[in-house]
């Protein structure tokens, strides 16, 4: 893999942005930030376990003056292998803890303990066909991949972290991921948000081993709970720092009411499940039709849809049942 992004940039006094390569992936990086902690880091968010990615992140070390050995821990923002395997990695040679939410413990078991049945939720959204597509996929993963993953030295709730130079708030923000968590330094107006806010993309919701009963519902109420901080500046994972959550976070929940109406409006014009559902709606700010998604952006799409279809079951906007192994919608 090429790599020819510079290593290292700083995004306020004491914190460096380090973005890393990720392999075949429409996001191409992932951002990992080095806070200065007395003579060592705090990274928080680590990459994905890959040579390039490692390399990488030592060049952009030691541009710091530091290397892997100064690491003293590593945040983890959620379980998701671009975020954690490079910790795991790296904590195998040098020792460096981990932390990660706590409520990605149970999907975290599920990796761990080689537990591939994902596959089986979309059946129940009424993709059986994509189901046994993804199965093959999910199988061909090899055992190497899955040892990426060992569980963290420590679980995240919320709390605040007192680091030696700053103080942290560890808040739990579910909804991308069920134990996704973002860090907020107050004192310094820095919103350390992973996944949770991006930019220029919505986040996948509920793509996970362990998914949750309501992982829309419980992402639109993590987005209310970030606007109820100040307007924080805004360190994603993926592209580039912006002056304000508040705004961000009004989009995206501006977005997801627009969905949740075009999806009302589907079920209407009588679409029954997910998967009928979701070929019925445009996907990306380019509104590609689901036929030009490929396979794992299909798999994306079915469960995202199937979360708001959820939703407006919960609003009393839709009633489900199950058929033939199915769950169908239709409307109140």
């Amino acid at each position: 893999m090429e790599w020819t992004e510079p290593g290292v940039f700083e995004v306020a006094p004491g914190v460096h942005r380090i973005p890393l390569p990720l392999p075949n992936d429409g996001l191409h990086t992932v951002n990992v930030y080095a806070l200065d902690d007395g003579d060592g880091l705090v990274l928080i968010d680590s990459g994905w376990a890959l040579e390039a990615g490692e390399t990488a992140l030592e060049t952009a070390l030691g541009a710091l003056g530091h290397g892997f050995e100064d690491v003293r821990r590593f945040l983890v923002t959620h379980v998701h292998r671009d975020h954690y395997t490079m910790a795991v990695a790296l904590r195998r040679r040098f020792g460096t803890k981990i932390a990660l939410g706590a409520g990605e413990q149970p999907s975290l078991d599920r990796i761990v303990g080689r537990r591939r049945d994902g596959f089986r939720d979309l059946a129940t959204w009424g993709a059986p066909h994509l189901a046994d597509r993804w199965r093959a996929v999910v199988e061909s993963v090899g055992e190497a991949e899955l040892r990426d993953y060992e569980e963290p030295d420590e679980w995240l709730h919320e709390s605040d972290l007192a680091l030696e130079k700053r103080v942290l708030r560890v808040l739990p923000t579910p909804g991308h991921t069920r134990g996704h968590v973002v860090f907020l330094d107050v004192e310094s107006s820095l919103l350390f948000s992973g996944d949770h806010v991006l930019p220029h993309i919505t986040p996948s919701i509920g793509f996970e081993p362990a998914r949750p009963a309501l992982p829309l519902g419980d992402y639109l109420d993590s987005l209310r709970l970030v606007r109820d901080y100040p307007d924080l500046r805004l360190l994603p994972a993926h592209g580039p720092v912006t002056e304000s959550s508040h705004a961000r976070v009004d989009e995206l929940l501006a977005h997801h009411e627009d969905r949740l109406t075009a999806t009302l409006d589907a079920v209407r014009a009588g679409t029954g499940t997910a998967f009928e559902t979701a070929r019925k709606l445009g996907w990306t700010r380019r509104h590609r039709t689901f036929a030009e998604l490929d396979l794992f952006n299909q798999v994306l799409a079915t469960g995202e849809t199937a979360a708001h279809l959820d939703v407006l079951v919960h609003r009393g906007l839709l009633t489900s049942e199950v058929d033939d192994g199915a769950v169908r919608y239709s409307v109140s």
